[in-house]
């Protein structure tokens, strides 16, 4: 990790950033009714997900970077719920669940990941 700067050189930041996007995209046309229920409960836990990776990035220690990695893969196991309603409801077409589900699931093992070679750093490991 000695090649990131910033949370933005992080590639777990920037694939969360892309299943947001995609999020965005694929709930635009859900029912008008879903405004505020799914569709924005939805949107604000994916979000969430690179909010939380930047937010611990920038905190001064390790433990507080593992704190948000924490928060970060508890709003991707909220957004997989979301995904997995939203797709029993029909409001997914039939390649875009896969697609979404395929990166949450690479996503969660990236923050495994990080959580893993953090904690490997401090200094009671």
């Amino acid at each position: 990790m000695s090649s990131i700067q910033s949370f933005q050189d992080l590639e777990v930041w920037k694939k969360s950033v892309d299943l947001a996007e995609a999020v965005y995209r694929a709930s635009g046309c859900w029912p008008k009714e879903e405004r505020f229920g799914l569709t924005q409960q939805l949107r604000r836990a994916a979000a969430s997900i690179p909010a939380n990776i930047a937010e611990g990035a920038e905190r001064r220690g390790t433990r507080e970077f593992l704190y948000f990695l924490g928060i970060a893969k508890g709003s991707l196991a909220e957004t997989r719920t979301f995904l997995v309603l939203a797709e029993r409801l029909n409001y997914l077409d039939a390649t875009a669940f896969p697609d979404l589900q395929r990166q949450t699931e690479e996503i969660s093992r990236m923050l495994s990941g990080l959580a893993k070679s953090l904690k490997a750093k401090l200094p009671d490991h």
